[in-house]
């Protein structure tokens, strides 16, 4: 209550995937111009990487690894402290990706990824838009939801039982529990909106963007929405005490000083 909605930074053509360091810096790609931006605890911003390959959706690991879907080059990858890119995952069953565009690291250090295709549809080799798994041992990708018209934003809970997933061509948002294997099951509706990203608050509380960033508790109820001056794509917590709710909104980072901190 109170808070308002700062814009930090301007001048990006499509802002997305917002991702929070050990430390609370956050690093968030400019789609159309292939580069990853870091906005330190400092306030101070400055480009991460650039040849990105379309990087859309952002998470880093246990390890400090960035993982990114670079969506133009239609496949995962690792980008280690050093800068090393390994590639994670690009065909499923030998055939190429679509164009994966959001992740979530399990605790386990496995990895789910959504695969839909937004803009041009030539070329695609995957018989669908669909939800995958990359186990954390490594090995071939599992795809673990079939059933969904445009999946995007993706989120787990920091347990690793809970998976939620934006169907974001449905208008809907459903939660699953996560099976050992890493499979998916017992599927619920969590909100009656699709969303581009999202994030969850320490409560189990879920923010999903569409034209606001809406709030959601973890039994469906909606608490609340926060309004911002162009459309949110994506949102994630960050800041050194993790209080803070950035905002990736087409041209702009945003940020709202929040009550609670990130999950």
């Amino acid at each position: 209550p109170g808070a308002t909605v700062t814009r930090l930074a301007t001048g990006f053509a499509f802002t997305e995937g917002p991702a929070c360091d050990a430390e609370g810096n956050i690093f968030f790609t400019d789609i159309p111009n292939n580069r990853i931006y870091r906005w330190s605890v400092e306030g101070k911003l400055t480009t991460f990487r650039e040849n990105t390959g379309g990087a859309n959706g952002l998470y880093f690991d246990a390890q400090g690894n960035l993982l990114a879907c670079e969506g133009g080059n239609r496949r995962v990858t690792r980008i280690a402290p050093d800068g090393q890119r390994v590639v994670l995952a690009d065909r499923y069953e030998g055939k190429k990706l679509n164009s994966p565009n959001d992740l979530w690291v399990h605790p386990n250090g496995g990895v789910y990824f959504t695969d839909p295709r937004y803009g041009r549809q030539e070329g695609i080799e995957q018989d669908g838009f669909h939800v995958y798994y990359l186990p954390p041992r490594g090995g071939a990708i599992v795809r673990v939801i079939d059933d969904l018209v445009k999946p995007n934003g993706v989120v787990g809970t920091p347990d690793g039982k809970l998976l939620y997933v934006a169907d974001a061509g449905g208008g809907k948002t459903y939660v699953y529990r996560i099976q050992p294997d890493g499979s998916l099951t017992d599927r619920k509706l969590i909100a009656p909106v699709g969303s581009d990203g999202m994030t969850l608050d320490e409560q189990g509380n879920l923010y999903l963007t569409r034209k606001v960033v809406h709030i959601y508790a973890p039994d469906g109820r909606k608490l609340g929405e926060i309004a911002v001056p162009e459309a949110p794509s994506n949102v994630c917590f960050g800041g050194r005490d993790r209080r803070t709710l950035f905002i990736t909104a087409r041209r702009g980072l945003y940020a709202i000083r929040m009550q609670v901190r990130g999950g």
